[in-house]
């Protein structure tokens, strides 16, 4: 229908509504003066919109089967409504004098083709909620009333049902999907199609870890039959069962009225109350959610969602960086190669972008479109990362370390190879016919403070790449599959932008492969072959860090790619860091390097050492000194529960 006859005809039912109120009125009358003509007869149920259309009462008699006397009875409730004046002819029809409502006694006697089975709980006036039946002294005379919603529709207007609005919302169209994803969509509404008119209606759930291109497969395919669409997520349900049933069947006279689908974003258990409206509602309903569901009462199809294959990826970042920069195609298979995004997230990236150069009018310096994609990705990706991780902010550089030149070595073949990872992977043919074995690992092994952290800072700035550290020993459950479940959920956020992964405390989870005794060692070890599987997967860089390497069962060792030894720095190794520690900024005075490097401690209490120096010479209006430092020495080992011995403070001051 197009924009004139949709408004001709939103006139012409509001005006078939309002002609029926004189209608109304003439029963009423008729019944006072025991005339036995009924003028409701008389209704015509299409209106004149240039061509001849459904009023929006006749559609509503069509969806719920309501009969003769069924639509009668919502004329009258709706005509009160419209106007007020005839409460005083209902009571003098029913002959009470008090009553200023139509009643289910008055309906009996001034209707046509009454019917007391219209008033059962199961017939549609009661089992829709079209009319709310109010309490009165008797069934008979009870008040009433139409429901709201109803009357609203009745009048041509099609706003949501107040009492869904705050758990229900629409979801607006979206634009073209990208193939793999609109075959799925496809596939989505011909299941629909054969399914609309069955009482069993199957539920089609989609799965996976992108949940924007879920959504979307949803929305596209609703619009292919016509249909909306609307999202209730899990979390909004309510908790009591009652109010749960009440809002299932608001949901269920919506959806009729509005040809409706209900999207569900759920990660569904058995005792959620999701799992009430999978095996209740009788509606339209699409499930999405990260983990596939078991069958259940109700027949249930469901497609695995991945995101874009990278050749799609590369079709939308084509399209959507046109007007961008010219020659930029290089650029695109760089960013293709390193995050794995969905298209409305490609957009936003490059929608951002261009604000950024509008905003610099061109002129971005040192900084090229390229690294602005790159960063703007990053910062898109990073999101549900945060919530599952702590990110750590990578500012330190090669110069930062103090270590052996193997150790500098190792550290940069572990760049190259994720710098690299395209191009021998996939231009040289190393990845074959699969996936497996193609992550980049490594193992830090190493006392604390020896620079197991800060060397991974050093790999993701140099990489210009996120770096989020996972406490192995939090990630670790007692609860049987709740590990394997939390480690899922950190790599899956981590895909989106190949972040670099640094698991602290591997020792949690990564002891000696343990006796099978019972059914939790039998798991445990099932948790350590789960992180490696996806390690071996991870199309970024993971890092396990390990207090010692000998805990760590050398079955496992074969699957890890890099291993770097993080020595306890020896007496040259802590002068030098200390000749580093202090920033240029610092006033320092008489520092003697070789005393300072006395103090049996790595790197990292080094720098706790230097920095508590700092604040202690600040608040004294002094350069950091050697007294300054000993103050500062003598707090940290304590806290480590050592003892700051003469010989490593001698003639300090």
């Amino acid at each position: 229908m197009n924009m004139t006859l949709d408004n001709d005809w939103h006139t012409a039912n509001y005006q078939y509504l309002l002609g029926t109120i004189p209608l109304i009125r003439k029963t009423l009358e008729n019944a006072i003066d025991g005339q036995q003509y009924q003028p409701l007869k008389d209704i015509l149920p299409s209106i004149n919109t240039g061509m001849y259309a459904l009023s929006a009462l006749e559609q509503l008699c069509t969806i719920f089967k309501l009969t003769e006397f069924e639509r009668n009875v919502l004329l009258l409730c709706a005509a009160m409504e419209g106007d007020s004046s005839l409460g005083s002819l209902c009571g003098r029809a029913i002959g009470d004098m008090q009553s200023a409502y139509p009643t289910i006694s008055l309906a009996m006697k001034i209707l046509p083709a009454a019917d007391w089975r219209a008033w059962t709980a199961d017939a549609p006036l009661r089992h829709w909620q079209l009319i709310q039946v109010e309490g009165g002294t008797t069934h008979a005379q009870s008040p009433l009333r139409i429901d709201e919603r109803i009357f609203h529709y009745l009048l041509g207007l099609q706003s949501q049902d107040e009492r869904l609005k705050r758990i229900i919302s629409p979801l607006a169209p979206v634009g073209d999907l990208v193939p793999s994803h609109a075959k799925i969509a496809q596939q989505v509404a011909t299941i629909w199609t054969q399914g609309k008119e069955g009482r069993n209606l199957p539920i089609v759930q989609l799965h996976g870890d992108d949940f924007t291109s879920m959504q979307a497969i949803a929305i596209s395919a609703s619009t292919m039959l016509g249909l909306q669409i609307f999202a209730i997520s899990a979390i909004h349900l309510p908790k009591d069962i009652n109010e749960l049933n009440h809002i299932l069947h608001l949901w269920e006279r919506e959806a009729k009225l509005t040809n409706s689908v209900l999207l569900l974003d759920s990660e569904v258990d058995e005792l959620d109350p999701a799992t009430q409206i999978i095996e209740k509602i009788n509606s339209l309903l699409i499930i999405i959610s990260r983990d596939r569901m078991g069958q259940k009462r109700r027949p249930l199809i469901c497609f695995e969602v991945h995101h874009p294959t990278k050749n799609e990826q590369h079709t939308v970042w084509e399209t959507a960086v046109e007007t961008l920069a010219p020659n930029i195609n290089e650029s695109i298979h760089v960013l293709v190669n390193q995050f794995n995004l969905n298209a409305p997230t490609i957009d936003a990236v490059c929608t951002e972008v261009r604000g950024k150069l509008a905003e610099a009018k061109g002129d971005i310096g040192d900084i090229s479109v390229q690294n602005l994609l790159w960063d703007t990705c990053r910062a898109q990706a990073r999101p549900r990362l945060d919530e599952l991780a702590q990110p750590i902010p990578a500012k330190a550089t090669w110069d930062d370390l103090v270590f052996t030149n193997v150790q500098k070595q190792i550290l940069q073949s572990i760049a190259g190879h994720v710098r690299q990872r395209i191009q021998v992977y996939e231009k040289w043919g190393f990845a074959g016919a699969s996936g497996r074995g193609l992550g980049i690992s490594a193992l830090f092994a190493g006392v604390s403070g020896t620079g197991k952290t800060t060397s991974a800072e050093v790999l993701a700035n140099e990489l210009r790449l996120d770096l989020y550290r996972i406490d192995l020993s939090a990630v670790a459950s007692k609860y049987i599959g709740e590990t394997e479940k939390n480690l899922r959920r950190i790599f899956d956020a981590a895909e989106a932008g190949a972040a670099i992964l640094l698991f602290d405390e591997a020792d949690a989870l990564f002891g000696k492969r343990s006796d099978v005794k019972d059914a939790r060692d039998r798991y445990a070890n099932m948790e350590v072959s789960y992180l490696l599987q996806r390690m071996e997967e991870y199309q970024g860089l993971a890092i396990l860090t390990s207090n010692l390497k000998d805990s760590i069962d050398t079955a496992f060792m074969r699957r890890i790619r890099f291993f770097v030894k993080f020595d306890f720095p020896d007496v040259n190794q802590r002068k030098e860091i200390w000749q580093r520690i202090f920033p240029k900024d610092t006033p320092t005075n008489e520092l003697d390097y070789d005393k300072l490097a006395r103090l049996n401690v790595a790197g990292g209490h080094i720098r706790n050492i230097a920095l508590n120096a700092a604040f202690v010479a600040a608040d004294v209006r002094e350069p950091v000194m050697m007294k300054h430092i000993k103050q500062a020495a003598l707090i940290e080992y304590m806290k480590l529960g050592m003892m700051l011995t003469d010989a490593e403070t001698r003639d300090w001051v």
